[in-house]
């Protein structure tokens, strides 16, 4: 049964070759949609949502929109108006009324979003936007559309019962994996009508057997050329234990190696080796700072070729990116993606189809998180049910990279790669950690200070922007400032000036906030950390003597207690639950044992772990009542309420700025100005805003994004917002 001639999209012009049939869109849309879901068991899931989602389109209203937009005559359609019609609501109304059991509600969630994001059931918080009301419209659409529903339906499969692993607490997840395929199928099919041009850029990337050989042929050269040193020696026993457990079953595993002991490379051996074996699609590499994910790429890209190694976070520097690259970012369809836990976990919460688009691509990969003790606590739940539901139901394989590896409640058996992490420690032993005799005397600054200034390279690390700022005033001119009131441009220039003095030799002292912990590789003779967690305090060591060179009852690291302690939450429990554990009990600080011991304290201290979102997302299958805007609403690893972004004149964000009022953002420009931000607090920003320190980039075209003003930006600290406030020359126009 053939569906009345409908259209999906054209391009201008009447000819007949500029008019996508709605038909061809859907079928194509569900071909597609049903080979991304094939790797969860859903494939017909996918095909029918694809056959649904476009269903609207077939109303008078649209085609009437459609003819008028290329200048046609609308008139045999009776429709009047011009504005673009709701398509989405007419697939979900059928979905929910005419297919019975839980593939109703399910299609009718994932038809409504394909557009305006996953809408809750609850209209509570979202109103008109919650699927009970997109589905009272949806009613009076399929009226209007006569015999093609019907001709629609006989397009579908019989769906009885969702897979056997979608449960009350997997459903949600599932439900966005399917929107996923249908969202990128979506896309996929709409460009390659309407832009062909962009569509052939998706050239293929080299396969991850010929990756996997590039990757082999550096290793050999790399290890060839390592110094014979007990700790080369060690990295090339983690290597080879990484090999050699890649032949393990797919599921969940640990990297537990102490801090420069090679963990992004041996990950990534293991993560070739095992995605050979196992078929897998990809290897995707999650880092939990921005500040440190160029660092892992450009590792990375140096033995794959930049284009088959594709970066996807809010720092990325575009002219950094390949024009396949960009594409790639959309879906995730490359074989190595590098991204962090702000982009991997909020997507995996997410409702928006922007941000759901590459979730189909996670399914039957290798997914490395490094620094997995970075997990957000006040996260911790979600975040490890949704890593036990990507192993479990999705066909990832797991694997926890950290030198702290902590002991995440709920996550089940986990296979340790290395055999005897404490073996390891032990042998990795670089640094002697000193604690301060008396948790209750602080120091002081200026005591601070003259000690630090002693050493000709020291790196002495405090827990807040304040901190780092009252510490670095007081020490000797050249002594270096390194923190987040630096924009992400300015960070990578200082982190790379330390580099370059490390490597020559020069004296090189510096004052940084804990930004410089997680993967920074840099190497100091001693190092200092004001008193914090015990995975902050572990991280902080492998700034110090990271190579080796020097004995470890030689390389000292010195925890002191700082005048003010840290601000209250999660930053003063976890200095809390250090000082439990390494004063009355002598605990070793590094000790693998003693990091289990450390997290338990932590996180059961944690008052909210995210619990909360279980009641947002976990409902019953049948009923399907899921709140899932309101979800990805209040999923935020970083609390983007409680601050702004402020885009600085440094370098390049002078005429970044100007361009923008000049010409209106558009999606380069405003990547470009990712490098020039520092967040501060929002009321901060209202409060500069007002005493006209910050003002609005462009009020008309970008409402609420500030940039500096009278406010200072230094070139060795950054924004200056704890500075002697306003200098006559600032103030001259």
């Amino acid at each position: 049964m053939s569906t009345p001639q409908c259209y999906a999209h054209t391009l201008e012009g009447a000819s007949p070759e500029n008019w996508q049939p709605l038909e061809a869109h859907l079928a194509g849309t569900a071909k597609q949609a049903s080979a991304f879901a094939d790797a969860f068991n859903s494939a017909a899931w996918a095909a029918n949502a694809a056959w649904l989602h476009d269903m609207g389109k077939a109303v008078p209203a649209f085609q009437a929109y459609l003819l008028r937009e290329n200048n046609l005559d609308a008139s045999e359609y009776d429709s009047p108006g011009s504005d673009r019609v709701n398509h989405s609501s007419a697939g979900a109304a059928y979905a929910e009324f005419k297919i019975t059991g839980p593939a109703g509600r399910t299609l009718a969630y994932i038809a409504a979003g394909h557009h305006a994001g996953l809408p809750d059931w609850d209209p509570t918080k979202t109103g008109r936007a919650a699927l009970q009301f997109r589905l009272e419209e949806g009613r009076n659409d399929l009226a209007a559309i006569h015999e093609f529903p019907s001709a629609i339906s006989a397009r579908l499969s019989t769906l009885t019962r969702p897979p056997a692993f979608v449960k009350s607490d997997t459903y949600h997840l599932w439900v966005r994996m399917i929107f996923s395929c249908l969202v990128d199928a979506d896309y996929l099919d709409t460009e390659a009508f309407m832009d062909p041009c962009r569509t052939a850029k998706r050239e293929q990337f080299a396969s991850l057997p010929e990756l996997k050989h590039r990757f082999d042929e550096y290793m050999a050269a790399f290890t060839a050329d390592c110094k014979v040193s007990d700790v080369n020696a060690l990295r090339r026993d983690v290597l080879a234990s990484c090999r050699k457990a890649a032949a393990g079953s797919p599921g969940l595993f640990s990297l537990t190696v102490p801090t420069g002991g090679g963990k992004t490379l041996s990950a990534m051996a293991f993560a070739l080796e095992h995605a050979m074996r196992y078929g897998k699609s990809r290897i995707i590499y999650v880092i939990p700072y921005t500040s440190i994910i160029e660092q892992t790429a450009s590792t990375l890209q140096l033995i794959f070729g930049r284009a088959n190694v594709v970066e996807h976070h809010c720092n990325m520097d575009p002219t950094r990116e390949t024009a396949r690259g960009r594409l790639a970012a959309e879906n995730w369809d490359a074989p190595i993606m590098v991204t962090t836990n702000v982009q991997f976990f909020e997507s995996l919460f997410a409702a928006s189809p922007s941000r759901c688009r590459k979730l189909h691509n996670i399914a039957n990969s290798v997914v490395i998180l490094d620094e997995a003790q970075l997990l957000p606590p006040n996260l911790l739940t979600p975040c490890v049910a949704a890593i036990s539901h990507l192993r479990q139901c999705f066909g990832a394989t797991i694997v926890l990279s950290t030198a702290t590896q902590p002991k995440l409640p709920g996550l089940g058996p986990i296979t340790e790669i290395v055999p005897t992490p404490a073996s390891l420690y032990e042998k990795l032993r670089r640094v002697t950690v000193n604690f301060p005799p008396d948790f209750a005397v602080p120091v002081t600054w200026e005591g601070l200070s003259s000690e630090l200034a002693a050493y000709k390279s020291v790196l002495c690390i405090v827990n807040t922007r304040r901190d780092c700022y009252d510490l670095w005033r007081l020490m000797p001119k050249d002594a270096i400032h390194l923190s987040a009131l630096m924009c992400g441009a300015h960070r990578s220039s200082i982190i790379n000036t330390i580099r370059r003095r490390l490597k020559t030799g020069n004296p090189v002292q510096v004052i940084s906030t804990q930004l410089v912990e997680a993967g920074v590789d840099i190497d100091f003779p001693v190092v200092y950390r004001a008193l914090a967690g015990l995975d902050s305090i572990a991280q902080a060591a492998g700034r110090c003597n990271r190579e080796g060179r020097a004995p470890a009852n030689m390389s000292h690291v010195h925890v002191f207690v700082p005048p003010k302690p840290a601000p209250i939450g999660l930053l003063r429990k976890g200095e809390d639950a250090t000082r439990t554990l390494v004063g009355p009990q002598g605990a070793d600080p590094l000790h693998p044992s003693t990091f289990v011991r450390y997290f338990d304290l932590f996180y059961g201290n944690v008052n909210d772990t995210g619990g909360r979102f279980r009641d947002l997302l976990v409902r019953d299958v049948p009923a399907g009542q899921v709140q899932f805007r309101t979800a990805g609403d209040e999923f935020r690893l970083i609390d983007d309420q409680a601050q702004r972004p402020v885009v600085v004149r440094y370098a390049a964000g002078e005429e970044l700025i100007r361009d923008v009022r000049s010409h209106g953002p558009d999606r380069l420009l405003m990547r470009r100005l990712q490098r020039y931000v520092v967040n501060l607090s929002a009321r901060m920003v209202e409060l500069m805003l007002d005493d006209g320190r910050l003002e609005p980039l462009d009020e008309r075209r970008l409402p609420g994004i500030v940039c500096q003003a009278l406010l200072r930006y230094d070139g060795q600290y950054g924004l200056d917002i704890f500075g002697e406030g306003l200098r006559v020359e600032d103030l001259v126009v």
